[in-house]
């Protein structure tokens, strides 16, 4: 099970916006967060194993930024707790640095534990 996720989840206190970079369709909501990758609430299912370029917008400006860019790879989805949405976990394949370090920075400054 070398898929399964090492660090804990953490929820943000924002519901940030998460876009596919090449069409700007807006894919959906974050949920929660890690420093290995991130899940999504969506109107629509991503298939598994898929490979997404996205974009977040930030809850501020961090770091002179009001978004981050990565590459990520849907891991799963499902149907969330409301039927009319999916769940989806996408891990990190490329997030570069400085998005790096401002993923790092949403998650202890604006991140809470359940």
């Amino acid at each position: 099970m070398s898929d399964r996720r090492t660090l804990h989840r953490r929820h943000l206190i924002y519901y940030l916006k998460v876009y596919d970079r090449t069409t700007d369709e807006l894919l959906g909501h974050l949920v929660d967060i890690t420093e290995e990758g991130l899940m999504i609430v969506s109107e629509n299912c991503i298939e598994p194993g898929k490979e997404v370029k996205l974009k977040m917008s930030l809850p501020r400006e961090i770091e002179g930024r009001e978004e981050i860019e990565f590459d990520a790879r849907s891991m799963w989805c499902r149907k969330d707790v409301n039927p009319s949405l999916w769940g989806i976990g996408f891990k990190f394949d490329y997030v570069d640095a400085e998005s790096r370090q401002i993923i790092f920075e949403l998650i202890h400054e604006f991140g809470f534990s359940d």
